[in-house]
């Protein structure tokens, strides 16, 4: 048995060598091919060699991945995220859209993967910054810079000890707090509107907002769900969250861009009314 599964982390490896150097055409081919071969003469592992038959010089990645994922799978100790799965940037001329103006707020936060998680939602969506209070890890943490994907060096943040001193903070600045909970009385946030600068409250995982912090929050939303779990993973929330801000930030903006150039063009209507009157001669 240990035999077996030294050689599906072998074969893991060999796979993740091939994957990671795809763009190399002749590398590729000749890893591919290198690989069948190798994967034929695993007697100690059947299942394992069944997959070579899949492994062909002119695979294309899909067939790889064919692969790949039951390797993954078998060698049950690794784990599979969103960094082995996608990183991909927007092209770097392609420049950023305008910052909303909406501060996340982590209340003691016990995954360091979902403060990665929250710190890739927040850029994604143009937040302003993001807040770690109570035990919330920080980018120094290795597991929230691996699944931040880089976003924690383009999102501002700050470390906050007791989360009623930050939201305190807020308050004084000037922002708005509101409150993401599963709370009586709560807002509907397909209904909710949002009210500029704010901040969005987050939970812990488990235990949610306390009740005090919610008392401290100006306003206090929902996410409507309609199966038997009550609750979705945090950065999942958070993301539903800011996406409703960032609609109701945009069509506020457009509104008034709107009503600033209708404006404009009724008073320079005017005025062209006014000069062609005094214009206007009668014979």
């Amino acid at each position: 048995m240990a035999t077996e599964a030294r050689v599906w982390r072998q074969a893991l490896k060999r796979l993740l060598a091939i994957e990671s150097g795809w763009a190399d055409l002749p590398a590729r081919q000749r890893a591919l091919l290198e690989c069948r071969h190798w994967l034929e003469e695993q007697t100690a592992a059947p299942r394992l060699r069944q997959l070579a038959r899949l492994v062909d010089p002119a695979a294309d990645r899909a067939r790889l991945m064919s692969v790949l994922v039951p390797v993954e799978r078998e060698v049950a100790r690794r784990r599979v995220t969103d960094v082995q799965i996608l990183d991909r940037d927007a092209p770097a001329e392609q420049p950023p859209a305008a910052r909303l103006p909406l501060i996340l707020v982590a209340d003691s936060f016990r995954s360091a993967f979902n403060v990665g998680g929250l710190f890739r939602t927040a850029e994604c969506f143009g937040a302003e910054a993001v807040w770690l209070c109570g035990y919330s890890a920080t980018p120094e943490h290795p597991h929230v810079a691996e699944a931040a994907l880089g976003a924690d060096r383009l999102v501002p943040w700050r470390a906050c000890s007791r989360t009623a001193d930050a939201i305190g903070d807020l308050r004084r600045g000037g922002c708005a707090v509101v409150a993401l909970e599963t709370v009586a009385g709560a807002d509907d946030l397909a209904v909710f509107r949002w009210i500029f600068p704010c901040a969005l409250l987050l939970g812990n995982e488990r235990f949610g907002l306390a009740p005090d912090l919610v008392a401290q929050a100006d306003a206090c939303v929902r996410i409507p769900v309609f199966g038997r779990k009550n609750s979705l993973n945090v950065v999942s929330a958070a993301a539903i969250a800011l996406h409703a801000a960032r609609c109701a930030w945009e069509a506020d903006f457009q509104s008034a861009a709107e009503a600033r150039l209708h404006g404009a063009t009724s008073h320079a209507a005017g005025d062209a009314a006014q000069r062609m009157k005094g214009a206007t001669t009668y014979d």
